[in-house]
């Protein structure tokens, strides 16, 4: 049977269960898309038209991460693929998968310098530029290679080490046509088992623990090891913190739960984790946020506190801090083994009263935190809102700044794998087109994007995909007319009078657009909320009425209400000619083990 490569593509993206494709066409991608329209026709794939390329990769990041299957995204030649580089960069670090398809040039005419052709370094070049975005990527050079590229585009996405991974298709191969004889799935069946030598290492280190912490990352929420990491927690009488990236690993009420260590972590996460005597690190790349930057003590004390690494990738051991065990398996395998060779433990009493007891105090501090009043809500009060009103299987996606910091400090989930978050590429306009993605992996489940407005603001023409396609996410708007994060950090570092740059001024007085107005005009449900009551009322309306719908609240920019409380440490480099601020961040860097 002759098909051409657009054919190709398409036909084997559907062979690979893949439900949508995004994008928006150009002159790069003309043969592709034909075939998108011919599948779209016989009902086997859905094309979903996006009004930005960045927005097509965050909707199948968001995808993957609550589905665990990736989605396929194409971009013309030139700017339209290089506008997807913060998606793949965004999926890379933070070891999530979509494909992206790159419209590229024809393979007799590279190096001629054709429309949006990148080639004075080396022909057709533009690939390149995304080589270290990709877990792997390819330029098609025929028609005949295209199944086994496709094949292995996706079966390297979703092995081992989630990453993304990119196919550049010449506009002549996608419109050219050949025999095609389709790839077949390879019999990868199945995930690293732990080494017998290493487990039993690590079980004689575990059983001789007295504080003992299990420190849950990115790969334990891509794993969904809850109940993995609780049944060890439990025999083992360990605490339980999250990274960033890995919070709504598991459920946040339960009794050995600690929260968060690192920068933005909590008072008692931080406690446990410096206070350990040994930490079973699962699925975390141990970076700078969650160690506070290496600084001893802070966050962790190795080498004192004894190390047990497990991670699917091999090159994250030893990176950071060298383990006294490391573990290059499954973790859910991991978890297993240990929690079967471990046998049974003296209760430790003691400890887990005083893990029962840090939760309470924490929780006691939200209290205090939310009960103080400002010109304004504050981001704390909000997500206090959020915390009572949302449903228990709400999922919740944050981009960056002081939405995604303190949602992540003081949001508690009472179900895991429903927290979506950049926590590895920490990037701005990621949250909506993120929990659309969300919503069509899981349209059972209320989605919710909580982001600020410099973050809405990068994004918003996106409210045209929400409404076109009818998806019913709900954006918590955190209005306060500027980057608050970055104001408060200048402040924090530098001092008072080094806030600059960071507000939405007009006229000299805090400016924000009418977003009430604008997401009306796009079609999608709007409603204010000036005060705890009416966003507890607008979110009850606009989960009954499942519609797209943006709830503005504006927040508070009063310092410092305009933020959460950073108890950690994170090395922001201060100018020497601050010189008392500079030379006690000197000293404090003294104290990184690096």
């Amino acid at each position: 049977m002759k098909l051409t490569g657009g054919e190709i593509i398409v036909k084997q993206l559907v062979k690979e269960n893949v439900k949508y494709i995004l994008g928006i066409p150009g002159h790069g991608v003309l043969g592709l898309f034909d075939a998108i329209r011919k599948e779209e026709e016989a009902g086997n794939i859905k094309y979903i038209q996006v009004k930005h390329e960045q927005a097509a990769t965050a909707i199948a990041d968001g995808y993957f991460r609550v589905s665990g299957r990736p989605l396929a995204v194409f971009a013309s030649i030139g700017p339209g693929t290089l506008n997807t580089a913060i998606g793949l960069g965004t999926a890379y670090a933070d070891s999530t998968a979509f494909l992206l398809l790159a419209g590229d040039t024809h393979v007799h005419m590279k190096g001629t310098g054709v429309l949006q052709e990148i080639e004075r370094y080396l022909d057709s070049n533009i690939i390149r530029s995304l080589e270290p975005l990709a877990k792997r990527s390819w330029r098609a050079e025929s028609v005949e290679q295209l199944p086994k590229i496709v094949r292995r585009a996706v079966s390297t996405m979703t092995t081992g080490r989630s990453g993304p991974a990119v196919i550049a298709a010449p506009m002549d191969v996608q419109s050219a046509a050949a025999e095609c004889k389709f790839a077949e799935k390879e019999a990868i069946d199945d995930r690293p088992a732990p080494d017998k030598a290493a487990i039993a290492r690590a079980v004689e280190i575990m059983k001789n623990a007295k504080r003992p912490v299990i420190l849950a990352g990115g790969g334990a929420l891509s794993s969904r090891a809850e109940s993995e990491i609780y049944a060890l927690a439990e025999k083992w009488g360990a605490a339980v913190v999250t990274t960033l990236q890995g919070k709504g690993a598991v459920s946040e009420t339960h009794d050995n739960y600690c929260f968060h260590t690192g920068s933005k972590g909590t008072l008692c996460g931080l406690k446990i984790c410096s206070t350990a005597d040994v930490v079973l690190a699962v699925g975390t790349r141990f970076a700078d946020e969650t160690t506070c930057s290496y600084r001893k003590g802070v966050s962790f004390n190795f080498p004192d506190t004894k190390l047990i690494h497990i991670d699917i990738d091999s090159g994250e051991l030893g990176k950071n801090y060298a383990p006294d065990v490391g573990i290059v398996a499954d973790l859910k395998k991991s978890l297993v083994e240990l929690e079967a060779e471990i046998g049974e433990l003296p209760k430790k009493k003691e400890y887990l009263d005083e893990i029962k007891a840090l939760r309470a105090s924490w929780l006691d501090y939200l209290a205090s935190v939310r009960a103080k009043k400002a010109e304004r809500m504050t981001i704390s009060q909000l997500i206090g809102v959020l915390n009572d009103k949302l449903p228990e299987d709400t999922i919740i996606a944050t981009s960056s700044g002081n939405t995604q910091a303190q949602l992540f400090q003081e949001y508690r989930y009472k179900k895991p794998y429903r927290n979506l978050t950049t926590g590895g590429f920490s990037t701005m306009g990621w949250a909506m087109p993120a929990a659309m993605g969300a919503k069509l992996a899981a349209p059972e489940s209320p989605v919710v994007a909580l982001l600020g407005d410099g973050d809405f603001l990068m994004v918003m023409q996106e409210m045209a995909t929400m409404a076109k396609y009818e998806i019913p996410v709900v954006v918590v708007l955190a209005d306060n007319s500027g980057w608050m994060a970055i104001k408060d950090l200048q402040m924090d570092v530098l001092g008072a009078d080094a806030a600059f740059g960071n507000d939405f001024l007009r006229e000299g007085k805090p400016y924000s657009p009418d977003f009430y107005a604008t997401a009306e005009a796009f079609g999608i449900a709007a409603y204010k909320a000036e005060d705890e009551a009416a966003l507890g009322e607008a979110l009850g309306r606009a989960l009954k009425e499942n519609k797209p719908a943006l709830i503005l609240a504006p927040v508070s920019r009063e310092y410092p209400f305009t933020g959460g409380k950073a108890f950690g440490w994170w090395d922001v480099p201060i100018p020497a000619y601050r010189a008392e601020r500079r030379a006690s961040y000197e000293q404090n860097k003294k104290e990184e083990t690096l």
